[in-house]
């Protein structure tokens, strides 16, 4: 799995915390295509209405909407990709299996705001991310996840990106 978070606190610039299944080689004719997002690429054991559903229960106060098909690009024969807004400044997307919707890679984004709301919009975007790590980790508690979120947000400030592996999972985080 694969988790990418950026957070930029200028405004115009966007955060996001991606979740993926893990696949390591990449050769030169799929250099711009991520490694997870290839066909054959392991995926979650979790379609992404199993994944809404573990997350809206687990986090009730935090509401994720259905997500819809977005069309997207030249990678339609192998992805399904699917968002979902939850605010003005903060959406869901997610990159799934085409045919069996598991999840290949699932993404918190936020769109950084100026102003009196932006202190409780940062908190609300990483209160998300924090839960998607949850969602994905069980045995995780809120402020192990709270922890480990702020542990990549260090890691990867002013930095293009930050990679960590935990396991199953590898975190990237790009401050940009």
């Amino acid at each position: 799995m694969y988790a990418v978070y950026s957070l930029k606190h200028a405004p115009g610039l966007c955060s996001a915390l991606t979740v993926t299944t893990t696949a390591h080689a990449q050769t030169p004719d799929t250099a711009t295509t991520a490694p997870y997002l290839l066909a054959g690429a392991p995926t979650f054991d979790l379609s992404i209405s199993q994944f809404r559903e573990d997350f809206n229960s687990q986090n009730p106060s935090l509401p994720l909407n259905e997500f819809r098909a977005i069309d997207s690009s030249p990678d339609k024969a192998n992805l399904t990709r699917a968002a979902s807004k939850i605010n003005e400044n903060l959406y869901a997307s997610t990159a799934l299996e085409r045919g069996t919707l598991k999840i290949k890679s699932i993404q918190i984004t936020w769109l950084p705001i100026q102003g009196p709301e932006q202190k409780a919009a940062k908190a609300k975007a990483q209160a998300y991310m924090a839960a998607v790590i949850r969602t994905l980790t069980p045995l995780m508690t809120k402020t192990q996840s709270q922890k480990k979120l702020q542990s990549l947000l260090t890691a990867g400030k002013n930095k293009r990106y930050y990679t960590e592996t935990e396991g199953a999972l590898r975190y990237v985080v790009a401050d940009n």
